[in-house]
């Protein structure tokens, strides 16, 4: 019996369409496989360390039908879980995606080193905002609400814990995902050399405005 979609929990079984989800929205939100040889490697370091090491904080757009087309997740405590990440989840899959010995060569080398330095999530310019989150949908949903839905959930589990203050790091290039933050009320943090990447952050206060 089909029924309207809907956010939940994350389960275990959704592992397959987290990790496909990511792929398909990793290029600047667009498909990541056109670009990268093994695009596996952006769901191994911005999505399946999350349900694995914070799975509380991990919510998915459920289509009605049991299959999920949308998450967010995330960490309460940045650099908690920037250690986390290093001590519990690198060792599971730094061997599939090596290191490279020198600068990157290729699009996939700059991924490895991303995901072989979790320390690169914790800027003092953060502090302010200690917890931070990852939100895609497939193209087909989005537009339709389900990301404010998403967020509303995400950002109440927070509160929840008492946490006050969210960031989150984006590609400059993906202006549709900015005016979506914009809408959100999250605003620019001023973080120094940011490269390719903006940084936004908000309360997790005055949740009925969402």
């Amino acid at each position: 019996m089909t029924t309207s979609p809907t956010v939940r929990p994350y389960r275990p079984g959704d592992r397959p369409a987290l990790d496909d989800i990511c792929v398909r929205t990793a290029h600047h939100g667009e498909d990541s496989r056109p670009h990268y040889a093994d695009p596996g490697i952006f769901p191994v370091t911005f999505a399946a360390p999350y349900v694995h090491l914070e799975p509380d904080l991990a919510f998915v757009l459920d289509d009605g039908r049991g299959e999920a087309v949308g998450y967010i997740l995330g960490a309460a405590d940045t650099p908690r879980f920037a250690e986390a990440f290093r001590t519990r989840w690198l060792p599971l899959v730094g061997d599939r995606y090596p290191e490279p010995a020198g600068p990157p060569r290729t699009p996939d080398e700059a991924m490895a080193i991303m995901l072989h330095h979790p320390e690169r999530m914790v800027l003092p310019e953060l502090a302010g905002h200690p917890a931070h989150l990852h939100i895609d949908l497939l193209p087909a949903w989005q537009g339709r609400g389900h990301g404010r839905r998403l967020m509303r959930t995400f950002l109440q589990a927070l509160r929840d814990r008492g946490v006050l203050a969210v960031h989150l790091a984006m590609s400059t290039a993906n202006t549709r995902a900015r005016a979506f933050y914009d809408r959100m009320g999250f605003e620019e943090i001023d973080v120094p050399q940011p490269g390719e990447a903006t940084f936004l952050g908000r309360t997790t206060k005055a949740l009925d405005r969402l």
